[in-house]
Order: C-alpha cells, then structure tokens, then sequence
C-alpha cells in the first residue's frame, strides 16, 4: 500500500525499509534489505539510501534499490568487518554509487533530477538507563551505534529514527512525516513510547514501520494506530506489508 502525503508518497516494503517518492520523481529508501522483504524487489530507481547501523546494512538490499547515479549516506560506524552476514564492503559499493559517510550531527544536500534532497543526521540509540537497557545498563543500541535521519524532499520532512529509544530530543524536530519505529522487544521503542513521542512531535501524518518481522518486534499496529488517532494524529497503517 502506497500512502499518500500532499507532493508525497510513502510506501513501507518490510523491516526498516521505507521507499518515499515526490510527485517530481525524486526516490528514497530508508534502510533497504534483510529478512527477505527485498528478495522479489529489483526496482533501482532510488536517487539516495540511507543507512543507519550495522544491523541495517545490507548491501544486496542496497542494490537492489539503487540506480546507477545514487547516493548512498552511510552513517560513520557502519563496519562490515565487523557484521556477521555475507555483506560487501563499503569501499565496493563506492566504487559504483556515490557514497558519504555522516556522524551523528551532519548535512548532506543531494542533488537528483528531480530536485534537491536534504538529509540531516540525527543521534539516535537505546538509553542506558532507558526502558530497553538491562540492569547493568548494556543496550543493543548504544550511542554512537547508529543515527537516525531527518529527509527533506517534496516540500515535507520525513524522520526516520533507525534503532532507537523515543528520545526526548526528537520532539524538537520539525517533521512532516513520522516513520515510527514500534516493534520494541527491548530494541527500539515500544508502540506506547511512539504513540507518546508522536503526541510530543506533532507530525501531520505517522507511518509505523519495523514490527512484525520476526518474533521480536511482534507489535499491535492496529493498536498503535487507534492510540494515535486518539491523540488527533492522523496515522496510515500498512499491515500487508507488516505481515511480509
């Protein structure tokens, strides 16, 4: 399913993988690839991906999504070395795509046929004395694993906050569109900590992605989406491709 937002459209293929297109044709995927929800999908008409940490980097995913001219921004710690799956290294897919590495706090402006877009990093993990952290405070997320990104394309923003707690610091982003990450199971947050965090930020429209693709993240979406309508959220459920 395929929701559209004014000049944008949003489109949840599975996992953390988001496609997001604008009604001049600029494409982007967030995330792309992983327990199979890419293995049909040879589209490669992404202008950029973006990668957020090592348990997203998939680089057959990667691929499969993007054409010839993209950009990929990878955030600075994603190590294949260190990933335990058959993924290529970064300086492989450099040799085919353009690609920048980004810290936590970064601007990176795209230039497309179809029109700039912007990305801007964002810090993004699980909080050590957070509701995902054991008791000694380990989390699989820790600051500094990964980021979050803040896309600019349509006229509209689109927050994607990778593998991360609800932190309080995301609502003070400016964001059109809430990718709302609610598969919990101690690794990112839980459809209540979303629906709170949406209530904060104040989007115009919440897409929740990243549940139900393994035992894991098993989470209500349906439930998610009452809670925040209830709040006067406008909010678009995708379960067909939660259930992938």
């Amino acid at each position: 399913m395929t929701v559209r937002y004014e000049e944008l459209a949003v489109e949840w293929l599975g996992y953390a993988t988001a496609r997001l297109e604008t009604d001049a044709g600029a494409v982007v995927y967030t995330d792309p690839g992983r327990y199979g929800v890419l293995d049909d999908y040879w589209a490669r008409d992404g202008d950029l991906v973006v990668v957020t940490h090592d348990h997203h980097y998939d680089s057959d995913g990667i691929r499969s999504v993007a054409n010839e001219d993209a950009t990929l921004v990878i955030y600075e710690a994603v190590d294949p070395a260190g990933i335990d799956r058959d993924v290529e290294p970064i300086d492989a897919l450099a040799a085919d795509f353009e690609v920048v590495r980004v810290g936590e706090e970064d601007r990176v402006d795209v230039d497309t046929p179809a029109g700039e877009v912007t990305v801007w990093s964002v810090p993004a993990h699980n909080d050590p004395e957070g509701p995902n952290a054991d008791a000694d405070g380990s989390v699989a997320h820790p600051p500094g694993f990964g980021c979050g990104f803040l896309l600019s394309l349509g006229g509209r923003t689109v927050f994607w906050p990778g593998d991360s707690d609800a932190l309080d610091g995301f609502a003070e982003l400016d964001v059109s569109v809430f990718l709302a990450n609610i598969g919990g199971g101690g690794i990112v947050a839980d459809r209540h900590e979303a629906a709170e965090l949406a209530e904060a930020m104040g989007p115009d429209l919440v897409v929740p992605i990243h549940y139900d693709t393994f035992e894991g993240l098993e989470a209500d979406g349906e439930a998610f989406a009452g809670d925040v309508a209830s709040r006067s959220i406008p909010v678009a459920l995708d379960a067909r491709s939660a259930n992938q």
